[in-house]
């Protein structure tokens, strides 16, 4: 349903699961719940459009569609025989009790190039049989391998052409049969919708499926290439054994033997979703500005809006999507969170993923990465280069040895990315940052993104922060390098200092008392500064002042040691300018006397952590919320020019109107955020080490160290998907299907975010993206284990 259909925003109603897949996508299971009535899509959305913000959103299994489980389950998996020929097995069930019908339509289809430019040859597909008799589908077109889709049993076969309706869409005539042929026979019987002489673009084996209660049926179908295969079928069944064998070997060897079973079902379910989740993205900006030659011109408000400065922008490529049905497009600071989880199964895609980000045709040429397809131009945290390097790390330990080649190329790609930030978003050259959007949607007073309806401007506490990490991460790169290069010294020297005016800065407009820092509270917020010189500490306790924890790294002395003019340079601050130097947080005296690159000295760390593990403020049985609770009894309230402008704690949907229906940060609990909370919490561990210690939550008398603190987060992270003591998952809430029946419980929808206080699901229910950031959270905790703690 689009965000204007529904009542908190658009998202996919069906229900489906990506159940399994190996990297190299030599078995993948999806499963599909599929009513047996007809789909209630008007139900769904009458009654959205009747309900409130405040209310519910009205889902599929709310309508009934599923009593009596009236459903069929529909599996498919693949296996592949060999790299161009794929087993393809259909298994379909009636849950309910009463005999059903279903028609099962694996089709065939070339993508429709040939209508945009003219002068390609038109593709197609006919029918032939192998010499055991068998049917298939093979296509031929020019300069385009010959391939075969074979099929059992004696299905009808439906042809046509894969061709916009025209007389449907625009009362125009067709000149040919249309792409929605097929559906025009089954549904409404119209046998003149497809062409009689079988052949066409487009191909359906259509198998009517009837059922009895709980009766199942099986569909066997082989993709090869070329038309050599005598018999499609012979030993079928052992590709599939073996498959998924291989698959079951593969992760009983990735995922920890410490794991339950319920953990290794829910972190394979969520490396799954990811790898499910690549698609071939086409989107060439300057083909979309000038439209197809053979099809009616675009408006020319196109050359002046929407990504029309991105006219390099070349996409051709498989990417990693949020979800490739639900969100199928790339966004570049969501792909660099999947690619620390898919680091874990295939660290080459991941790297991938990420250097395609860096490349010319996808970087702007003044150093900009695209942020996603509605707004390439929009402006994401820079979370690249922490990206580029923790990926460096996993491989590195799984594999004995990091790739140098991929870290140094990277390293040069993000200076041009990193020097527009400097250009672009430090609008007074005073090395603090404004970023405006940052990924943060509506978390703010204001639409960060928009001009604000007072004149001045807002200093971020997250736009600063965000830098200052930037900052470090290339530090660490630079350092890793000049391991096998010491030319790479100059370069780290470059960021060290550099993070110093970043944190000086920070510091400094902290220190007039009119700064981001509230001494009384003990918290980071946003201060609007007007053009009269007046200024207004915005009091509005959320993620924003917490990412200055982000901001945080450690030096061994070894590291120092190895680099001798980095270290005279890093000396020679610490002699020359106390006025910088001071305002990094313990510079020496960690633990193996460590060096702590941090924003945040040690009174104000514990202040932070006060109010991040309070229970009644971000601390959730789930994780940390991206809004205080104590904003749910006093939301904080603006006035400008008459108008309300107000922030209150929301722990699911949003009523608020900002960046659109369910795009909340006002109190649900993001996975991204809380994972970074996490390595954080674990960097200041490395330095401060067990004699550091908070309590955790806040008033329970449990003291804590910073990596206890660290495991206790992952584990109430982790805690959302489990089976708790009553065997029910809080992702799903109160919505029993899920949490009783046998043939749903233990499916995982990874969803986009969750509710602040019990954790149940909300936003898209698919968005594996981010969120499968809790395999990574199983694997290195290697289980839920209990956190040895302290009382005072």
């Amino acid at each position: 349903m689009t965000g204007s259909e529904g009542n908190h925003g658009e998202d996919v109603k069906e229900y489906y699961f990506y159940v399994d897949s190996t990297p190299t996508h030599s078995y993948m299971k999806f499963l599909y719940k599929y009513p047996q009535a007809a789909f209630p899509y008007n139900e769904l959305v009458s009654e959205n459009a009747r309900r409130g913000k405040h209310e519910p959103e009205f889902e599929l299994l709310d309508t009934g569609v599923f009593d009596e489980d009236r459903y069929f389950d529909v599996q498919v998996e693949y296996a592949k025989a060999d790299v161009d020929d794929i087993a393809i097995r259909i298994t379909i069930i009636n849950r309910g009790t009463d005999a059903a019908s279903l028609d099962v339509l694996p089709t065939l289809w070339f993508r429709n190039t040939w209508s945009w430019t003219g002068g390609e040859e038109a593709p197609e597909i006919r029918v032939v049989k192998n010499k055991a008799g068998q049917s298939r589908f093979l296509t031929t077109k020019a300069e385009f391998n010959s391939y075969g889709l074979s099929f059992e049993g004696s299905p009808d076969l439906l042809f046509t052409e894969n061709e916009t309706n025209y007389e449907r869409l625009y009362g125009s005539p067709n000149r040919s049969f249309t792409k929605d042929g097929i559906n025009d026979v089954v549904v409404s019987g119209r046998m003149q919708a497809v062409n009689p002489e079988n052949r066409g673009s487009k191909a359906a084996a259509r198998y009517k499926v009837d059922l009895q209660g709980g009766q199942s049926a099986v569909l066997r179908l082989r993709l090869t290439k070329g038309d050599g295969l005598t018999d499609a079928f012979k030993g079928f069944d052992a590709i599939f054994q073996a498959r998924v064998s291989e698959a079951d070997d593969y992760y009983a060897a990735i995922i920890p033997a410490e794991l339950n079973d319920d953990e290794r079902n829910v972190m394979r379910q969520s490396l799954a979703g990811l790898l499910w989740s690549k698609q071939f993205y086409h989107y060439v900006i300057k083909e979309w500005l000038e439209g197809d030659p053979k099809q009616p011109p675009p408006p020319s408000a196109r050359n002046t809006g929407r990504n029309s400065r991105w006219g390099h922008l070349y996409n051709a490529d498989v990417l990693s999507m949020p979800d490739k049905w639900e969100y199928p497009w790339f966004a570049a600071w969501d792909l660099a969170f999947h690619c620390i989880a898919l680091s874990i199964v295939d660290a080459d895609f991941a790297k991938s993923q990420l250097s395609l980000m860096l490349r010319e045709w996808y970087m702007h040429p003044n150093g900009q990465l695209p942020a996603y397809e509605w707004a390439f131009g929009d402006v994401n945290p820079p979370v690249h280069a922490w990206a580029v390097w923790r990926v460096y790390r996993i491989e590195e330990r799984r594999r004995g040895s990091g790739d140098l080649k991929f870290l140094e190329s990277a390293f040069h790609k993000l200076l041009l990315n990193f020097t527009w930030w400097v250009n672009q978003k430090d609008a007074d050259g005073l090395n603090v940052f404004e970023g405006g959007f940052l990924g943060l949607d509506n978390i703010g007073v204001f639409d960060r993104s928009s001009p604000l309806p007072v004149a001045g401007l807002i200093e971020q506490s997250d736009g600063t922060s965000w830098m200052a990490m930037y900052t470090l991460n290339m530090l660490t790169i630079a350092s890793e390098l000049a391991r096998y290069n010491p030319a790479y010294e100059d370069v780290a020297s470059k960021f060290w200092e550099h993070f110093l005016y970043i944190a000086h800065a920070m510091t400094h407009i902290c220190a007039d008392g009119k700064g981001l820092w509230d001494s009384e509270d003990g918290f980071f917020y946003d201060v609007l500064y007007s053009k009269s010189g007046d200024w207004e500490r915005m009091k509005v306790r959320s993620l924003v002042g917490l990412t200055p924890l982000f901001a945080v790294d450690t030096l061994e002395s070894a590291d120092l040691d190895r680099m001798p003019d980095f270290t005279r340079r890093l000396n020679w601050f610490v002699k020359n300018r106390p006025d910088l130097t001071s305002n990094v947080a313990r510079m020496h005296g960690g633990q193996n006397d460590r060096l702590l690159l941090s924003i945040i000295d040690e009174e104000r760390l514990r202040a932070i952590l006060r109010l991040m593990l309070d229970e009644n403020e971000f601390l959730s049985p789930y994780g940390v919320r991206a809004l205080s609770r104590s904003h749910l009894e006093s939301p904080y309230i603006k006035y400008v020019g008459g108008t309300e402008y107000r922030v209150d704690y929301e722990p699911a949907e949003s009523t608020s109107g900002l960046f659109g229906g369910n795009s909340n940060w006002r109190g649900p609990i993001w996975f991204p955020m809380n994972y970074l909370i996490i390595e954080s919490l674990q960097k200041y561990h490395f330095f401060y080490g067990d004699s550091f210690k908070v309590e955790c939550p806040t008033g329970s008398g449990t003291l804590m160290t910073l990596a206890q603190v660290s495991v206790e987060l992952s584990n109430r992270l982790s805690a959302i998907f489990l089976k708790n003591e009553a065997g029910r998952r809080p992702v799903y809430g109160s919505i029993e299907k899920f949490q009783r029946d046998p043939h749903w419980k233990d499916l995982l929808l990874f969803f986009e975010y969750f509710h602040g206080d019990h954790g149940s699901g909300v936003g898209a229910s698919h968005q594996t993206g981010w969120t499968g950031l809790v395999a990574k959270l199983l694997q290195q905790s290697g289980g839920q284990k209990p956190v040895s703690s302290t009382h005072k």
